[in-house]
C-alpha cells in the first residue's frame, strides 16, 4: 500500500476505536459498575442499551437515504465530536432520562461514523487492489474494546464509574486528532487495473434481501451477549468481582478475527464463511446456559469476540461486492436492519431476565436467532462456488498482463 492509503486505513481504525470500541461498547463493562452504584435493574439496563441501538438505527437510516456521498469527511468528523461529547457527558450525570438521550445521540454518531468510514476505507482499498485488508480496518472495534478495558479498572479505582467515562472521552480526543488528519475522502478516477479488480464477480443483487435478513437476525441475537456478558460474569462467584476480564477476552479475540475471517472467505467464499461464523457464534451465546463456570464464560467470550466483528466484516464486504456503486447507501441499509435487531434484543432480554431471574431464556432466544440467520445464507453458497472460481481466473488474467 502507498503511504496515503496506509494513513487513511489507520485513521479509519482509530475512528472505529472511538465510535464503536469506546462510544458504543464501553457501556458493556461499565454496566455492572453502574448497576451497583445506581441500582439499575436488568430491565433498566436493557432500555438504556436499546436507546443507544435506536440511535444507531437512526444513524444508519440517515447514512442510507441522505445524499452524503460528497461530504463523508464532514459527517465523520461531526460524528466524532458527538461521540466524544456524549461519552464525556455520561460521566457528568446520574439522571437516567438524560442517559437515555445521551446513549441515543451516541448511537446516531456511531452509525454515521461506521457506515461512512467503512465506505471511505473500503472504496480506497478496492481501488488499490487491497480488499482483503478490510479485516485490518474492522479490527478497530476489537482494539477499542481491548484498550478500553485496560483503562477501566484503574480509572474506576481512582474516580468511580463516572471517572471511567471521562477518562475514555480523553483517550478519544487524543485519537480524534489523528482521525482528523488522516481519514479523508479523496475520490479520484480509477485506473483500468483498479476498475477490473473492483468489478470482480459477486452474487447478484436479487440475493441481497437474504443477506439483509440474515444480518438483521444477527443483530437481534448477538447484542444480548454484547450487552449482558459482563453482567452475567459479575454475578458468577468464580470471578470474584473481576468480571471485566471477560470483556478483555472479547476484545483480544476480536482483533485478529476480521483478518482471519477475510482470509477464510477468500478461500471458501464470503457466504459460506459468514454462515460458519454465525453458527459458531450461536454456540458461544448458548454456552453459559449449560455452564456458568469461569472456563465456560471465557470460552463464550472468546467465541463471541472471534465472530461478531468478523461477521460485520464479511457481511459489509459482501454487500459492497454485490453493489459497487453508492456503497455507503447499501452499507447503510444493511446496518439499519442490523441496528433494528439490536434495538429489540436488549429490551427483550432485559425484560425476560428481570421476569425469570435468569439470563437463560434470553440467551437461548438469542442463539436461536443467530442460528436461523445462518440458515438463510445456505442459498448463497452456490454463488460462492462460482465467484471464487471466476475471481481466481479473473485476477490471474489481470496480473498476467
Amino acid at each position: 500500500m502507498t503511504k496515503h492509503p496506509l494513513l487513511l486505513l489507520t485513521g479509519g481504525i482509530f475512528a472505529l476505536i472511538v465510535a464503536m470500541g469506546i462510544g458504543r461498547f464501553a457501556y458493556t463493562p461499565l454496566l455492572p459498575l453502574m448497576q451497583q452504584a445506581l441500582f439499575f435493574t436488568d430491565a433498566d439496563a436493557g432500555y438504556l442499551a436499546s436507546s443507544n441501538y435506536a440511535g444507531y438505527l437512526i444513524g444508519a437510516c440517515l447514512a442510507g437515504v441522505l445524499p452524503l456521498a460528497k461530504r463523508k469527511t464532514f459527517y465523520v468528523r461531526s460524528g466524532l465530536v458527538v461521540s466524544i461529547v456524549t461519552t464525556l457527558s455520561m460521566g457528568l450525570t446520574t439522571s437516567y432520562f438524560l442517559m437515555l438521550l445521551l446513549r441515543l445521540a451516541s448511537g446516531v454518531a456511531s452509525a454515521l461514523i461506521f457506515v461512512l468510514a467503512s465506505s471511505i476505507v473500503l472504496d480506497k482499498l478496492a481501488a488499490t487492489g487491497r480488499t482483503s485488508w478490510s479485516g485490518l480496518f474492522y479490527s478497530g472495534v476489537g482494539l477499542g474494546i481491548f484498550f478500553s478495558t485496560l483503562f477501566i479498572p484503574g480509572l474506576h479505582h481512582l474516580f468511580d464509574w463516572q471517572g471511567v467515562w471521562i477518562g475514555l472521552a480523553a483517550v478519544s480526543v487524543l485519537l480524534a486528532l489523528f482521525i482528523w488528519l488522516w481519514l479523508k475522502d479523496s475520490p479520484g478516477p480509477a485506473t483500468k487495473r483498479e476498475q477490473q479488480i473492483s468489478a470482480a464477480p459477486a452474487p447478484p443483487r436479487k440475493w441481497l434481501p437474504w443477506l439483509i435478513a440474515s444480518y438483521g437476525l444477527e443483530g437481534l441475537g448477538y447484542i444480548v451477549t454484547g450487552t449482558f456478558i459482563v453482567a452475567i460474569a459479575a454475578n458468577t462467584p468464580a470471578f470474584n468481582g473481576d468480571a471485566t476480564v471477560v470483556w478483555t477476552v472479547v476484545g483480544l479475540a476480536a482483533v485478529p478475527s476480521c483478518i482471519i475471517w477475510s482470509m477464510l472467505a477468500k478461500k471458501t467464499g464470503y457466504s459460506k464463511a459468514l454462515m460458519m461464523a454465525m453458527v459458531l457464534q450461536s454456540v458461544g451465546i448458548a454456552l453459559p446456559v449449560f455452564s456458568l463456570s469461569q472456563v465456560s464464560l471465557l470460552i463464550s467470550a472468546c467465541l463471541f469476540g472471534a465472530t461478531f466483528i468478523g461477521i460485520t466484516t464479511l457481511a459489509t464486504t459482501l454487500a459492497r461486492q454485490i453493489s459497487l456503486t453508492n456503497s455507503n447507501r447499501v452499507i447503510g441499509y444493511l446496518t439499519a436492519v442490523y441496528a433494528g435487531g439490536q434495538m429489540i434484543g436488549p429490551t427483550l432480554a432485559g425484560i425476560l431476565s428481570s421476569y425469570t431471574g435468569s439470563y437463560h431464556s434470553a440467551l437461548i432466544g438469542a442463539a436461536s436467532a443467530v442460528f436461523l440467520g445462518a440458515l438463510l445464507l445456505v442459498g448463497g453458497i452456490r454463488y460462492d462456488q462460482a465467484t471464487t472460481h471466476n475471481e481466481r481466473g479473473h485476477l490471474h488474467a489481470i496480473y498476467k498482463h
